[in-house]
C-alpha cells in the first residue's frame, strides 16, 4: 500500500465521499456547503455542485448514475442530475439536519435519516412514500435491504430499528450497542446487516431471525466510521488519527495508515477495489492503493 495523493479539496472538513462505478470520478461533500467532482487519476477539479446553505453530510448516487441525492444541516435533500449538477427536487421533511442519505438499491426511491429520529423516504420524482418516527434521538445511518423490503435505522442510543417497507412497520429491535450505532451496511447479498457502535465494537446481525451472529470488539479507542471494501473481505475503520483495515472473515489487522488529522470524517473504497480515499478535518482528501 503506498499513499498516491493528498490534496485540499474544500475549506472544511470533508464529510462524504463517492466513487462513481467506473472509477473516474470521486465525488466529495463538506461542511463548506458545496460538493465537489474530482477525476481521476489526476484528481483535478471536474465540477461544483452548489445550492446547499448549510454542511453537506452524505452522499448516494443511482444505480444508473443519472442522479446524485445529498442530505445538509440546512434540513433538506437535494437531488441533481449527475453529472452536470442541475438541481431537479429539494425535499424537506422536517426542519432538522439531514445527517444520512440513500438511494435504493432498485433507483426508486431516495431515503434519508435526521436529526430528531425521523426517517423519510420519497420517490426520486420527489413524491412522498413513508415518513418514520424512528426515535425521540438523532439518526446517523440508514439502509435498504437489497432487495428494499427492509429499512434499518440507527443513531443516538443503543438499538438499531428494522422497518418493513412500504408499510413502515417495525419488525426488529436490535440491541447490543451502547451510547451509538451507525455505519450500517447490508452485506452477503442482504443475508447480514453489519453496524458500528460507539462502544467500539463490530456486530454482524442475521437478517432472517435479526439475531447477532458475531462481534468483533476494538482495542482502539474513538472508531467513528467504516466502509467495506466492493468483494467485503476488508473492512476500512476511520479512528483518531488513522485508519485501520481489517479482514472480515477472520478479523486480523491488515494495515494501519496514519492519518496527519485527529478527525477522519470519511472513507470511500473504489468499486475497483484499488485506491481507499478518505477525508479529513483538515479539508484534505488522501487517496492509497491498495
Amino acid at each position: 500500500m503506498n499513499e498516491l495523493t493528498i490534496f485540499e479539496a474544500h475549506s472544511s472538513y470533508v464529510l462524504a465521499l463517492l466513487f462513481t462505478q467506473d472509477t473516474k470520478t470521486l465525488i466529495s461533500a463538506g461542511m463548506d456547503n458545496v460538493i465537489h467532482l474530482w477525476s481521476v487519476p489526476d484528481w483535478i477539479l471536474a465540477g461544483t455542485f452548489e445550492g446547499h446553505v448549510n454542511s453537506a453530510n452524505s452522499l448516494s448516487l443511482s444505480p444508473d448514475e443519472n442522479i446524485l441525492a445529498s442530505g445538509s444541516s440546512d434540513q433538506t435533500v437535494r437531488l441533481w442530475s449527475f453529472p452536470d449538477g442541475n438541481s431537479l427536487h429539494t425535499l424537506q421533511d422536517r426542519k432538522k439536519t439531514v445527517s444520512a442519505v440513500q438511494i435504493s438499491p432498485d433507483g426508486a426511491w431516495v431515503g434519508a435519516g435526521s436529526y430528531g429520529g425521523r426517517a423519510k423516504v420519497w420517490t426520486l420524482d420527489g413524491e412522498d412514500v413513508i415518513g418514520i418516527k424512528a426515535s425521540k434521538k438523532n439518526l446517523s445511518s440508514i439502509a435498504f435491504s437489497p432487495d428494499v423490503k427492509i429499512l434499518a435505522t440507527s443513531g443516538l442510543g443503543d438499538d438499531i430499528l428494522i422497518w418493513s417497507l412500504p408499510s413502515g412497520e417495525q419488525i426488529a429491535t436490535l440491541s447490543g450497542h451502547k451510547t451509538a450505532a451507525w455505519s450500517l451496511n447490508f452485506i452477503e447479498e442482504g443475508a447480514t446487516l453489519a453496524s458500528l457502535g460507539y462502544e467500539g465494537s463490530v456486530k454482524f446481525w442475521d437478517t432472517t431471525s435479526w439475531s447477532e451472529t458475531r462481534s468483533q470488539q476494538l482495542e482502539t479507542p474513538g472508531v467513528r466510521g467504516l466502509t467495506f471494501s466492493p468483494d467485503e473481505k476488508s473492512v476500512a475503520l476511520s479512528m483518531e488519527s488513522k485508519v485501520q483495515l481489517w479482514s472480515v472473515k477472520d478479523w486480523q489487522l491488515q494495515f494501519e495508515i496514519p492519518i496527519s488529522t485527529k478527525v477522519v470524517s470519511s472513507l470511500a473504497f473504489s468499486p475497483d477495489g484499488n485506491l481507499l480515499a478518505i477525508g479529513g478535518a483538515d479539508n484534505k482528501i488522501r487517496i492509497w492503493e491498495l
